[in-house]
């Protein structure tokens, strides 16, 4: 097998999120983009260290688990769903098995709790946020608005039937569409850098109806809008438009963000209401993009967190601080963490709006922050982006020791790869779920309770140094105290030789570090260990990782 030939083969089955498992002449292949039980073509594209992926050029048979036609005209070009044929049914079997077989895997054997997955309260039309790219379905093609092809940077295809946004979205996505296309403005070429039109980002409030429209584009022309806006305001919704922006972006990158902020019409935020509780969003803030969902979530999050009563919370990663709101009823003081300003300064409103006193939101790396902090929590909620917590703020966060930690995860790989550490540092799982706020795409979220173990009893001894009967001689502590005393500090070097000596092969020292890293362990007493690399470089593989935790434990350090 190698790199540019093409197979074919069945899908037996896809690991989280999308990675297709196919065997071919007895050897396992990775195809994403797929579904398990198609019959597909592929090219190889990647070959390297055992392991082979191909690139899906072509679907041949469809999957037993295709029982229904699709709801769009794009699929499955479209890159924004993934299983819109498969029964929502399957759909979250096949989630469920993915998470736990990722759990079951970190967690070496060890048992818990598991409480199933948590379907999302409507199928379609659920998404409260979503950003379109104007650009063409094939070169030099007519102006198109909505989703890249699947696999593809470049090629966009219009949505203008979208099943996972409201129609009120698709209705503006449709005026604002046409009224370039008319005036054949162009659009924004990334390897160029040239052209003016680059994104609509559309907010919709699924409890209020509160609509803001941002159309974001270059400073390299000048067009009157003017006319737009008054298209859109006139348009039929069964929601109601709040603000119309225009927002200025010449970021050479191809993301979303604002040089500058032009205010068409209305304000430039919107209200959504969560569990009883008022929230106030607007263009840059992080909210969860699924609002019927995100209730489902948040209450398996406060009944996993359990009482708060006279706690002191953290909330880490905290956003624009639902979770911190939703806790604060309860608790005595819930301090929220957050690298995005804005969405900090949204926590804060957010706060005052809802008539919470007890929170507070701290803007900066959660890595830094927690230096600096001097309260002390008794619980702790982690909802870290789709990387999971940074190798050097795990170790501080462990620290602390807490009774219970519930860790949100929108990444099972990210939470399966950082469950080890909280194992290592006394911690169990106790109980988790998934929630899927993503129908018909490969995400899912999973919440999980991990307790500290504590002691099943405590003996009381009581001690009486002196002579006599049953008393400790006084010259005897400092003999207890020397076989007693520390033992010798365990250095990179000594791991080395002792697996070179019990395994026959040799370890680097980066490689050590690595797994130390990922075991939360402290790395300071290692200054010769690469913790970061600014370029790519091989990992160690399981066998080596095994060696490393064995030597581990033998120098205690485990």
């Amino acid at each position: 097998m190698k790199k540019g030939e093409i197979y074919e083969g069945v899908i037996e089955k896809v690991d989280f999120p999308n990675k297709g498992i196919v065997i071919t002449d007895g050897q396992k292949v990775t195809v994403k983009n797929g579904m398990p039980g198609q019959k597909v073509r592929f090219m190889i594209n990647k070959k390297r260290s055992g392991r082979a992926e191909g690139r899906l050029l072509e679907v041949l048979e469809k999957s037993p688990l295709e029982t229904r036609e699709p709801v769009c005209s794009i699929f499955p070009e479209c890159g924004g769903c993934m299983y819109q044929t498969m029964s929502y049914e399957n759909q979250l079997k096949m989630k469920e098995c993915q998470v736990r077989e990722l759990l079951d895997g970190a967690l070496n054997g060890t048992d818990y709790q598991w409480e199933g997955i948590h379907g999302s309260p409507i199928e379609f039309r659920y998404r409260n946020k979503m950003e379109f790219s104007f650009g063409d379905a094939y070169k030099d093609g007519p102006l198109t608005l909505g989703l890249h092809k699947k696999g593809s940077t470049y090629d966009v295809l219009t949505a203008d039937d979208c099943q996972l946004v409201h129609e009120d979205m698709t209705k503006i996505l449709t005026c604002v569409h046409e009224y370039f296309l008319k005036r054949n403005v162009s659009y924004y070429k990334k390897m160029q850098h040239t052209g003016y039109l680059r994104h609509l980002l559309l907010r919709r409030g699924v409890t209020t109806g509160e609509i803001l429209v941002h159309v974001i584009t270059t400073s390299q022309e000048e067009h009157d809008l003017e006319s737009l806006k008054e298209e859109l305001l006139a348009l039929p919704l069964e929601g109601k438009i709040v603000g119309i922006m225009h927002i200025i972006n010449d970021s050479l990158s191809d993301v979303v963000q604002s040089d500058e902020t032009r205010i068409l019409y209305g304000q430039d935020f919107f209200y959504e209401t969560l569990l009883g509780l008022r929230f106030k969003i607007s263009t840059f803030s992080f909210f969860q993009p699924n609002s019927l969902a995100a209730e489902v979530l948040y209450s398996i999050v406060r009944e996993y967190i359990g009482d708060t009563k006279d706690k002191v919370v953290f909330d880490l990663y905290s956003g624009t601080g639902t979770i911190a709101q939703l806790a604060a009823s309860v608790a005595d003081e819930v301090i929220g963490v957050e690298i995005v300003e804005e969405a900090v300064e949204a926590a804060k409103q957010n706060a005052a709006l809802n008539n919470l006193s007890n929170c507070k939101f701290i803007v900066g790396d959660v890595l830094k922050v927690l230096d600096d902090l001097t309260e002390k929590p008794d619980v702790i909620i982690l909802d870290p982006p789709r990387d999971g917590i940074h190798p050097k703020a795990l170790p501080k966060i462990l620290s602390y020791g807490v009774d219970h930690i519930v860790y949100i995860s929108c990444k099972a790989t990210s939470l399966a790869r950082d469950l080890p550490a909280f194992l290592a540092a006394g911690y169990k799982l106790e109980k988790a779920c998934c929630v899927d706020q993503f129908c018909q795409t490969v995400h899912v979220e999973t919440v999980v309770l991990l307790s500290h173990k504590k002691a099943d009893s405590y003996i009381h001894i009581d001690v009486e140094f002196g002579e006599g009967e049953g008393k400790i001689p006084v010259d005897s502590i400092a003999k207890r105290a020397e076989a007693y005393k520390p033992k010798e500090k365990v250095t990179y070097k000594m791991i080395k030789e002792y697996i070179e000596a019990k395994y026959g092969f040799k370890v680097h020292t980066a490689y050590i570090a690595e797994v130390k890293r990922n075991l939360g362990l402290p790395m300071y007493d290692a200054p010769n260990a690469v913790e970061e690399l600014k370029q790519p470089r091989k990992h160690p593989t399981p066998e080596k990782v095994e060696a490393i935790k064995d030597a581990l434990r033998y120098f205690a350090v485990i």
